[in-house]
């Protein structure tokens, strides 16, 4: 809820098919001035959420910015999610859900509307991630992720 200064850092651990994915999670502060310390938190990473406000048009149109800087700097197959957040506003909308929509769609991201304050779609958010991470068990994360244990059910992931 409260605005980030710079990065703040928290893991989120999602049950999927058979693996657990813990998500180390560097929430970075979307303000120009940190910009430029952007690309050390997603280099490496499986998946990217970038958020906008719905509630501030001009949010939404620097988000595609930020999708273009991670699709010229970041992973060549990172997982990328937009996310809507304060959907609990909707009386004062800027951004129309289908606008997000058609744009995650064309840049083939997950759209999810969520509420940071509320808790709403949060976890859904990070299952829809989930379903786009290659299993661990198919031999295919690419060193983005390690076993944490020699059991198959907790793999880590990255995700900025």
């Amino acid at each position: 809820i409260n605005p980030t200064i710079g990065a703040s850092f928290m893991t989120k651990t999602v049950p999927h098919q058979n693996e657990l994915h813990k998500f180390l999670i560097w929430d970075t502060a979307g303000q120009e001035r940190f910009r430029a310390l952007a690309p050390m938190y997603y280099r490496g990473s499986t998946a990217a959420i970038i958020v906008y406000d719905i509630t501030k048009e001009e949010t939404f149109l620097t988000l595609k910015n930020w999708v273009k800087e991670l699709r010229q700097h970041g992973p060549p197959n990172i997982v990328v999610a937009i996310a809507g957040n304060k959907c609990d506003l909707n009386d004062v909308r800027e951004v129309l859900e289908k606008d997000a929509k058609d744009y995650a769609d064309s840049i083939n991201a997950v759209f999810v509307e969520t509420s940071a304050k509320n808790a709403i779609n949060i976890n859904e958010l990070f299952i829809e991630i989930s379903k786009r991470i290659p299993s661990a068990n198919a031999g295919a994360t690419s060193g983005k992720g390690f076993k944490l244990r020699r059991q198959s059910s907790e793999v880590e992931r990255r995700c900025c």
